[in-house]
């Protein structure tokens, strides 16, 4: 769980992240969290965005790849979500 001066933190590292995933009509299936998983361990902190016609509402498309990339919900601002997860092998960010 992350304190809220870790994810102020993290926020501001987002800030100039451009979503590098969309979720569209299907919404969340398990090639997208093996995707997502596989991007998190590179990067640590990515953004998501939500095309419109996607049938979820997005604290449950935040909530599913929560649960299926076991990662921390940084944010959900607008149509994006920012996730991060801490790096087995690429660790670049330093928490506070």
């Amino acid at each position: 769980m992350l304190s809220g001066k870790q994810k102020r933190f993290l926020r501001s590292k987002a800030h100039h992240l451009k979503p590098i995933f969309q979720v569209g009509k299907i919404g969340v299936n398990e090639n997208m969290i093996v995707q997502v998983n596989e991007a998190l361990e590179k990067r640590e902190l990515i953004k998501v965005s939500i095309l419109q016609n996607c049938m979820d509402d997005k604290e449950t498309v935040a909530e599913d790849l929560k649960a299926g990339t076991h990662s921390e919900i940084v944010q959900i601002i607008g149509n994006n979500i920012v996730l991060y997860k801490e790096s087995e092998e690429n660790k670049q960010i330093e928490l506070p």
